[in-house]
């Protein structure tokens, strides 16, 4: 199948490619639909472009290039939702704001996007952590 997307231009994806949020997204509600395209002139960093509005596309990066020690526990309300059998299926992305100063680039730690790449299933989830920032930043300034 063909998407026509405001940035990336024409798409070409198939029924696999597509990861289901039954729930949609927090600010996206309505959006069910999304795949996941490869930023190209960066590879740490990744789209969630909805299928349904071409003009929704979050962009994402795992959380572990920003924090090494990222770790929390996926109740188990998700783990049933999401069809998890084992932590091999599980993709951890978030999503990040961009900003014309790289430097001002933050990622949502606290709202993990959790995705069963078997299954194709995703869920946003809400940390009940304050160890995570709604607004990590991605870089850290250059400190001479």
């Amino acid at each position: 199948m063909e998407l026509v997307t405001k940035y990336h231009g024409v798409i070409e994806y198939s029924d696999d490619d597509v990861i289901v949020f039954k729930k949609g997204l927090p600010g996206f509600k309505q959006l069910k639909n999304f795949i996941i395209l490869p930023l190209e002139s960066n590879t740490a960093f990744s789209i969630l472009q909805s299928i349904e509005d071409v003009e929704v596309g979050l962009v994402l990066v795992s959380p572990f290039t920003i924090a090494a020690d990222y770790e929390f526990k996926i109740p188990d309300t998700y783990i049933k939702e999401l069809q998890i059998a084992t932590p091999e299926e599980v993709l951890v992305l978030t999503t990040v704001t961009l900003n014309s100063n790289i430097e001002n680039m933050t990622t949502n730690l606290k709202a993990p996007i959790i995705i069963n790449i078997k299954d194709k299933l995703g869920e946003q989830l809400i940390l009940d952590n304050d160890k995570y920032r709604i607004k990590q930043p991605l870089y850290k300034a250059n400190s001479n």
